[in-house]
């Protein structure tokens, strides 16, 4: 059973996140703060996290930060936050996805099928096992990337997009292509969070990010992974 922690201080929201998705199997608990999240999520260990930012003791970006200190854990924000700047701040502290409320239970509910199923995607042919470049590896069986000897932390959703450009080297994939398959159809056109996304991948990847030598914007377009010398 996947088992989702709901961290949110609004009780008829909970009630109803809580009903949906029981109704549709999945385990739920509830924290009505950041305090109880965290505790939760240390003892619980779920499968996903859907987090309001609006928290009566902490802002929902600080919850997110404490998770990505020890868990890669989806999390899904969801807020009534609308503003550009606070999505980018909440994907940039290591959220997976941002839902604006008021939302449709539906498709809260598609993009946390689509958040879980990232975190199970498919093995990869044997012949793309392990990707060397000068600056780091990558072993796309093990799920890891390494980095002057250390590992490098990576949310599911910046591993899935590097493991779709680094399984298809020097090859153009289209931006709408990456949103489809790391977001879902109903995310094709939110092309800011391919830009903030592919930021961090390079931050923790890339020896000079802003000028990048592996990870290739094609302006309009799309990105690609670019192995040279090898």
């Amino acid at each position: 059973m996947t088992r989702v922690l709901v961290v949110e201080d609004d009780p008829q929201l909970v009630r109803a996140l809580v009903i949906n998705m029981q109704a549709r199997r999945f385990g739920v608990d509830a924290a009505p703060d950041g305090a109880t999240a965290l505790r939760l999520a240390a003892a619980r260990r779920p499968d996903v996290v859907v987090l309001d930012l609006g928290l009566p003791d902490m802002d929902g970006v600080d919850v997110i930060r404490a998770l990505r200190g020890w868990t890669r854990v989806p999390i899904m924000v969801l807020s009534a936050r609308r503003a550009s700047e606070e999505k980018v701040e909440a994907l940039d502290a290591g959220a997976d996805d941002y839902v604006t409320k008021p939302f449709s239970m539906d498709e809260l509910l598609a993009r946390l099928r689509a958040a879980v199923r990232r975190t199970e995607s498919a093995p990869v042919a044997p012949d793309t096992v392990v990707v060397t470049t000068d600056d780091f590896t990558v072993d796309l069986v093990a799920k890891k990337a390494v980095r002057g000897g250390r590992d490098v932390r990576l949310t599911p959703t910046e591993w899935h997009l590097l493991e779709i450009l680094v399984g298809n080297p020097g090859r153009l994939i289209s931006q709408k292509q990456l949103l489809h398959e790391v977001w879902g159809a109903s995310q094709s056109t939110k092309t800011n969070y391919l830009r903030v996304y592919m930021a961090q991948l390079r931050r923790k990847l890339e020896a000079d990010p802003s000028h990048p030598r592996y990870l290739i914007t094609e302006p309009g377009m799309g990105y690609r992974f670019e192995n040279p010398g090898h």
